[in-house]
């Protein structure tokens, strides 16, 4: 036994040895630690092969590289440790471009600036409004669709059945549509910059992505979509609960301006270029562009176009006539209102100036309005 500790003995020092001549140059105390460093060592007690080994250095300034190092919560993920440095700018979301091409004049120009408008005063209780419009102002529907309710007998106005069009009402009057009070909610405008695989629906019976998932948390007013996007055509869409606003958005008398950015399966050849310009025919009947510019003049598939059709599907359909497949399209500009640097599916709230510079541009006409 006493052998066999001696031996021991040995092996340890001629190991201490062994290391302080590799390091040669550095302290004595450094190697000992380094040789040391397994807890509650006393040489007092023999080596045994069952001893774990601790023998790693965890020097953090020099194993920059090292997967074994210990976690180090203030690492920012540059490359090393104690690096303050962040990983984004402050004003990274600020100045962020989805596509650069978007800055090109042609989109720009077509951006209308919002300018203020003064706050509109609220109705008095002795003043009157239609009960159509207010109706779609409860968000029940259109205001369209709301003449047919009315129409049908379906509302009433201090429990009276009311079936004349263009019946107006007081602040007071009480209004009831399937027994139930209706009340001029919070009007609410979203714009939502849509991604593609997104249904433009209130719901879907295959249980398909919808814009509604999308600002499902934005508000708890009964919200619905303005007129439809393709499921892969991304861009500016708005939802409200205001049935005024969406009608007047979606008649056709309103022609309203809808900018697009689409890239081709193949470059646009001039003559089909001016094509569209001049118009072609459709199984619907004529349609021409309104303007339509190159936006790289390196690379012809990249088109600008502006359009104030509503049809289904007119971009592609126009395209499809002249033998070309979208790959991509993307409407930058609706009604004047453009993305603002919303990434895709990211949202924000319509100010009240907006809607007003909206409504200001447009040429609704309703054959239907005193």
């Amino acid at each position: 036994m006493e052998e066999n500790f001696k031996d021991s003995e040995r092996r340890k020092r001629k190991r201490i040895v062994v290391k302080r001549e590799a390091s040669e140059g550095s302290n004595a105390s450094n190697v000992e630690q380094k040789s040391t460093y397994s807890p509650n060592y006393s040489s007092d007690k023999p080596f045994t092969s069952d001893r774990p080994n601790y023998t790693k250095n965890y020097n953090t300034t020099a194993n920059k590289g090292n997967f074994n190092k210990p976690f180090d919560a203030k690492r920012q993920g540059s490359g090393g440790y104690n690096d303050s440095k962040p990983k984004y700018k402050k004003d990274f979301k600020t100045n962020f471009v989805e596509n650069p091409l978007l800055g090109h004049k042609f989109f720009k120009k077509h951006e209308n600036p919002v300018i203020p408008i003064a706050e509109s005063k609220l109705i008095g209780e002795n003043e009157t409004v239609r009960l159509n419009k207010f109706i779609a102002n409860a968000g029940v529907c259109s205001r369209r669709e709301a003449d047919e309710l009315i129409a049908k007998g379906v509302i009433k106005v201090n429990d009276v059945i009311i079936t004349e069009l263009g019946y107006k009402i007081k602040a007071k009057d009480v209004v009831e549509f399937k027994g139930k009070r209706l009340i001029k909610g919070n009007l609410v405008y979203i714009l939502l910059n849509k991604p593609k695989d997104t249904i433009t629906t209130t719901d879907d019976p295959e249980k398909r992505a919808t814009v509604m998932d999308l600002v499902r948390k934005a508000t708890d007013q009964r919200i619905f979509p303005i007129g439809r996007l393709d499921r892969n055509t991304t861009g500016v869409i708005l939802l409200t609960n205001d049935g005024d606003f969406a009608q007047k958005l979606s008649h056709p008398s309103s022609e309203v301006k809808k900018v697009y950015y689409a890239i081709l399966d193949k470059p646009l050849e001039r003559e089909h270029f001016e094509k569209l310009v001049e118009g072609v025919v459709l199984e619907d009947g004529p349609i021409n562009v309104d303007e339509i510019a190159y936006v790289d003049p390196d690379d012809h598939t990249m088109i600008g176009v502006e359009i104030h059709s509503g049809k289904n599907r007119i971009v592609h359909r126009m395209f499809e006539s002249l033998g070309y497949r979208l790959k991509k399209l993307d409407r930058v500009v609706y009604a004047g209102l453009d993305k603002g640097g919303l990434r895709r599916s990211k949202w924000r709230f319509l100010k009240f100036n907006e809607v007003q510079m909206v409504l200001n541009t447009i040429k609704y006409i309703d054959e239907k309005q005193e």
